[in-house]
């Protein structure tokens, strides 16, 4: 069992900029309308900020805030598919026969994101960048609990997915929208404390439509124990205060 803290949380999607947004959805869920948007990011310096893809800025938009100026905090980054978009566009250059761009190749890659981050904030500690299957979610929190667990004074694990171009339907379906989730985490903050467990997956539930960082966001708003069973895994959240 894992046993932390959410000192604070920050979500985004199309529409979705504030947190009476994020409460209103909860109690309604809803397929939200994706037509490219994306967050300005204007704390990011212009040079930079050109260099963000998407899926980057909308990382920086949800964890930029829950990171101190002066802390240096671990940070995790977790995401199934990364940056598909960017891939995807090399691939159709690769098509054209145009050559590639170097800078554009090393920012589809996984840890790019992570990379970002650790530049743009100063940050000289831990970066993990992981990817896993439709529970990528709770492996992230299981890489910050393990960072916790080596004196890290908190942690910041963010999950994020873009919305694929529709050369990916029917490979890519468990990303509805644009979205990513931000947490700082910790061992004994004052905020909510909840309790992550692993067991075996029987499959007499369902898997649910929604990505598990977005059902887990309304847990967080009615604070209601959470099942995310995927394959052979059924993971349990239980809140514990």
């Amino acid at each position: 069992m894992i046993d932390v803290c959410i000192d604070a949380w920050r979500a985004w999607a199309p529409g979705m900029e504030d947190p009476g947004a994020w409460a209103a959805w909860a109690e309604a869920p809803h397929a939200i309308v994706d037509n490219g948007e994306q967050p300005a990011c204007e704390f990011v310096p212009p040079m930079q900020r050109r260099r963000l893809s998407r899926l980057a800025r909308i990382v920086m938009h949800a964890a930029w805030p829950l990171c101190g100026d002066g802390e240096q905090l671990p940070f995790v980054f977790a995401s199934r598919h990364g940056e598909t978009t960017r891939t995807f566009a090399m691939l159709d250059e690769i098509g054209r026969q145009s050559p590639l761009s170097p800078t554009q190749f090393g920012l589809s890659v996984h840890n790019a994101i992570a990379g970002q981050w650790s530049i743009l904030r100063g940050q000289r500690g831990e970066s993990v960048a992981i990817a896993g299957e439709a529970d990528t979610f709770e492996h992230a929190i299981v890489e910050a609990a393990a960072l916790l667990g080596d004196g890290a004074p908190a942690v910041i694990a963010v999950v994020a997915e873009e919305l694929p171009a529709a050369a990916y339907d029917g490979w890519i379906d468990d990303v509805p929208f644009s979205y990513t989730l931000a947490l700082r985490l910790s061992l004994a903050g004052d905020g909510p404390r909840w309790r992550l467990s692993l067991a075996a997956n029987d499959g007499a539930t369902p898997v649910a439509g929604l990505p598990h960082a977005l059902r887990f966001v309304r847990a967080l708003h009615d604070g209601a124990p959470l099942d995310h069973p995927w394959k052979t895994r059924r993971w349990n959240w239980q809140p514990t205060t």
